[in-house]
């Protein structure tokens, strides 16, 4: 499924690092910028996560909340976050649900390995309204920060 921008987010309950159930619903009322990653401890996850970390009061002062989520396992993403100090919430998709449903999952990717989440980039607004949508294939990209910042921005307006 491709998410298109002004479409309602599709809903989620994914379990975080502290093994506590976070739920899309209750973001209502802040805007949520979503971030799947293909696994932890990879080169270019790592970079990504840690620049939302070492920007993360530039997304607290855009009133967003940022949600990092892979198929890695809870306890993977646990160690991962402890390891690089990320101040936000990982959460684990690890049945692939969520992933597929932001269209953000890879039927093939490195090494033989299938059903990995996409590098993917939304901004769901304080209504649960999908204002900014990117997948890439190329697992090496990273996001525009840029454009999320600009999008983020004009969303505080």
């Amino acid at each position: 499924m491709q998410i298109e921008i002004g479409q309602p987010a599709p809903g989620f309950t994914l379990y975080n690092t502290e093994k506590q159930p976070v739920t899309l619903s209750e973001q209502k009322g802040s805007n949520v910028l979503l971030l799947f990653f293909p696994l932890a401890f990879t080169s270019v996850c790592t970079a990504e996560l840690c620049s939302v970390r070492d920007n993360f009061k530039l997304y607290e002062s855009l009133q967003a909340v940022p949600i990092g989520i892979s198929v890695d396992s809870l306890y993977t993403l646990k160690k991962f976050k402890e390891e690089q100090a990320l101040n936000f919430d990982l959460l684990s998709d690890f049945n692939k649900e969520v992933s597929a449903a932001y269209g953000s999952l890879y039927g093939q990717w490195g090494f033989g390995m299938r059903g990995v989440s996409k590098r993917s980039a939304f901004i769901i607004d304080k209504n649960g309204v999908v204002q900014y949508a990117e997948v890439l294939e190329n697992a090496g990209e990273q996001p525009d920060f840029a454009a999320i910042r600009e999008k983020l921005a004009a969303l505080t307006l």
